[in-house]
């Protein structure tokens, strides 16, 4: 628990650096991960590679995603329930590895202002904004995400309060997560699809792109290729992962037991989701075990 008076996820998306000391309890804990569906699973690889040591329990909500069209007061609710049961399994902390619950329940919105849980809570807007403001040479700077993460303007306030200066242009990609969740990635229509959305931004000459989604890793060649060399691409799962580090560092809170062993869930259908994993988590994947959880209606807190 943290100590009274600070807040339960000290500021939104906790961010590493922000001076706050939280106590998440005993250190070999596990973290938490959760998701809209496999996307999550890009901020799992990235923090089995920084943080080797940590075991890692992965929820993912595949029966009630992708939470890119839904409403964010119904994707609050959502966010809200999953992190309730990842407390119940005993995790330290855990990662919204979705950018779209980040927005509607860890930053303040139309949906309501910032949720408090007791447990910290990390987002996934904040650690990519200051990647991509520190980034930019020319100060224009595009983000590409779910329809309802752009809608929420999450990304436009979180520039507006990290670079003033800065000049965000964003960009829904509404098919991205549904292609690759089927798997693809490379093909002709992937293609064709990510130029028109792109088309906008190449137009408004930004030299600094957001991947404002954990599904979007996994087309960084399209993107990099369409964009062109001189396009940094700022990855929300790995600059997320980075901010775990940070954050676990500061508060004292690393593992050291060694080959840890990870837990993965999914409310829908466990042999799709083991099936489809392994493009997610890499070839180090031949096998896993998924535990098929059942959640409520997602009504969540208000």
């Amino acid at each position: 628990m943290h100590t009274e008076g600070l807040p339960l996820h000290p500021r939104p998306n906790a961010r590493a650096g922000d001076g706050a000391s939280l106590d998440m309890g005993p250190a070999d804990r596990p973290i938490g991960v959760f998701d809209s569906g496999l996307g999550g699973l890009t901020v799992a690889r990235a923090l089995m590679d920084l943080l080797p040591d940590e075991r890692i329990v992965y929820l993912g909500d595949s029966a009630r995603g992708p939470y890119g069209p839904r409403d964010l007061a119904q994707v609050r609710g959502f966010t809200a329930e999953i992190v309730d049961e990842l407390a119940g399994r005993g995790v330290k902390l855990a990662v919204a590895a979705c950018v779209t619950a980040t927005a509607a329940a860890l930053e303040p919105s139309d949906a309501g202002p910032p949720l408090d849980f007791g447990i910290p809570v990390v987002g996934a807007i904040a650690a990519s904004v200051e990647a991509a403001t520190r980034a930019t040479r020319n100060g224009r700077i595009g983000v590409i995400g779910t329809v309802g993460t752009i809608g929420s303007g999450a990304f436009d306030r979180a520039v507006a309060g990290a670079a003033p200066d800065v000049k965000l242009f964003s960009q829904a990609c509404p098919r991205f997560v549904e292609l690759v969740e089927q798997g693809r990635t490379t093909d002709a229509e992937v293609l064709d699809v990510a130029a028109g959305y792109l088309a906008p931004l190449l137009a408004a000459d930004v030299d600094t792109l957001i991947l404002g989604c954990t599904h979007y890793p996994l087309l960084t060649g399209v993107l990099s290729y369409l964009m062109g060399p001189g396009v940094v691409l700022v990855s929300s799962a790995e600059e997320t992962a980075r901010s775990v580090f940070a954050l676990l560092v500061r508060a004292g809170a690393l593992a050291h037991a060694g080959h840890p062993v990870h837990t993965f869930t999914s409310t829908g259908d466990a042999e799709q989701f083991a099936r489809l994993a392994a493009r997610f988590l890499g070839p180090r994947v031949t096998a896993m075990d998924v535990e098929t959880v059942a959640l409520g209606v997602g009504a969540g807190r208000p």
